[in-house]
């Protein structure tokens, strides 16, 4: 998921069995999760998915990179405090959102497509549907839209109204140098096991990075093909501050495709981030990234159940929170 100090690309409560619970994790502390159902919105706003999914078959057809955009909106949402909305907040006077930290700043984007969306849903059914939701079900569609599963969205969270700059900065959004075990402890404090951080690392299937985030691993990193370092180097220059802002896909094969090719590149050690090539280091997710590459559907089956468990951290639900009008402000 797209970022500018984290990966450029850049991220829910189980519907699935108790065994489930053990592969993906319990539960979220402080989760609401049993408050949100896939037919929140059947009765007061039932044009909502259709609404949503027609905006961003326009938008994807002109710019398939603002797919995964959307999907990394959604994660580094999702991270920070919970998936709340709180990252569409913009700076205004005396208040900082969470635009300019670190792992946003110059990398977050499709807020304008967001915003298009939320004032079209206005019109249909004012006052009901929540910008946090609207970005959910964007993700969802993103995916599907890029090739990748279908799955029912959970609905019903509320908007925040506020946001928190010094926790976007924190550290919960792992950087693209983070080790492995970094990775596996920021994931477990979000309620996602090893399973769906490796899950979710092949969203990463799509989208692109900049040169900023991926340029210490080009030249100096051990474990890279060289072939696809000097590749790399011919659009990330080595001088810092030189071409930043140039931009790679993850996945060189099939970058605007939603497959399993990343995790076949990751074996060939053609990882673009740090944080990427690290999870075929051993152990446990190297063994489901050899799993992914070969069997697509249990990728998407397991993506699927993360991304699920992912919408459920920490969500407002019942009298908490609101309806933003506008997602990029409060009431």
């Amino acid at each position: 998921m797209a970022t500018s100090n984290i990966a450029a690309s850049c991220k829910m409560a189980m519907i699935l069995s108790l065994a489930l619970m053990g592969a993906f994790g319990m539960p979220a502390a402080g989760s609401s999760s049993a408050q949100l159902s896939t037919n929140f919105y059947r009765r007061n706003c039932p044009q909502l998915l259709s609404t949503v999914k027609s905006i961003l078959k326009s938008h994807i057809s002109k710019e398939r990179r603002m797919g995964a955009s959307l999907l990394c909106l959604h994660f580094h949402d999702c991270f920070v405090n919970g998936c709340d909305g709180s990252v569409l907040l913009e700076d205004r006077g005396w208040f900082r959102g969470e635009h300019t930290a670190a792992p946003n700043n110059n990398s977050l984007r499709g807020f304008n497509v967001i915003d298009k969306i939320k004032s079209r849903v206005e019109k249909l059914c004012l006052g009901v549907v929540s910008c946090v939701d609207i970005l959910t079900i964007a993700a969802r569609d993103s995916v599907a839209l890029l090739g990748g599963p279908h799955w029912d969205v959970k609905l019903g969270r509320r908007d925040s109204k506020t946001a928190s700059f010094s926790d976007a900065n924190s550290g919960v959004l792992p950087a693209p140098s983070s080790p492995l075990s970094l990775l596996i402890s920021s994931f477990k404090d979000q309620g996602l096991s090893i399973t769906g951080l490796v899950a979710l690392s092949g969203a990463h299937t799509i989208g692109v990075a900049r040169c900023g985030t991926f340029r210490s691993r080009i030249y100096e990193g051990r474990n890279i093909d060289g072939l696809f370092a000097k590749k790399r180097q011919q659009q990330c220059p080595r001088r810092e501050g030189s071409g930043d802002n140039n931009l790679a896909p993850f996945d060189i094969q099939t970058p605007m495709l939603f497959d399993n090719n990343y995790f076949g590149n990751l074996i060939k050690k053609k990882g673009l981030l740090h944080s990427d090539q690290v999870v075929f280091s051993g152990g446990p997710t190297a063994s489901l990234v050899r799993k992914y590459s070969t069997t697509s559907g249990a990728f998407n089956r397991d993506f699927v159940r993360a991304m699920i468990k992912m919408g459920d951290i920490k969500p407002l639900t019942g009298s908490k929170g609101e309806i933003r009008k506008v997602c990029g402000k409060p009431n």
